[in-house]
């Protein structure tokens, strides 16, 4: 009897211990989830935030592939803007890279205008590059423009509006 108590015991606390572990696994999985989720929504305030908005904005009034000198010459605000949009890409292309953001959620939220951006800059970029003397100068934008292209041409993604055309709210 009292051996029969004991394999119930032991059988109720390994039950228990595996419990226990099931239970922070899914925890730890959640976690992991809402981190992911309030990168996300960092990220997209970050592609709304004004500063960035700005500097955008002025960006598309240059042409592709201006050269430092020239970009200068339009005066301090233009190079202060590509600044600002090469230090937020490096920071989202470390993110991704850390995969602290999602590559897919990057690719959806800018995955456009990060092209577009890198167009506009690459010029720019490489010349800072050699004014500084430093391959690093805008390294992580240069990394992830080139993982979305190579997303896109293995699987183009179609736009959100033909993709979840048949999406329903749950309610």
């Amino acid at each position: 009897m009292l051996e029969t108590v004991a394999d119930i015991v032991g059988i109720v606390g390994g039950l228990s211990l595996l419990a226990g572990v099931i239970f922070a696994v899914v925890q730890i999985r959640q976690l992991y989830e809402q981190r992911r989720d309030s990168a996300a929504i960092e990220l997209m305030r970050a592609f709304q935030a004004p500063r960035f908005v700005e500097a955008f904005y002025k960006l598309g009034k240059v042409p592709a592939g201006l050269p430092a000198r020239d970009l200068r010459a339009m005066g301090k605000e233009y190079e202060e803007a590509a600044l600002t949009m090469v230090n937020i890409y490096e920071t989202v292309g470390l993110l991704v890279f850390r995969r602290t953001v999602s590559f897919e959620a990057v690719r959806q939220v800018c995955g456009g205008i990060l092209a577009s951006s890198w167009t506009q800059l690459e010029t720019w970029v490489g010349d800072v590059r050699v004014e500084e003397e430093s391959k690093r100068f805008g390294e992580w934008f240069q990394w992830l423009v080139e993982r979305v292209r190579e997303q896109e041409a293995a699987a183009p993604s179609e736009p959100a509006q033909e993709r979840y055309r048949t999406w329903r709210p749950r309610d």
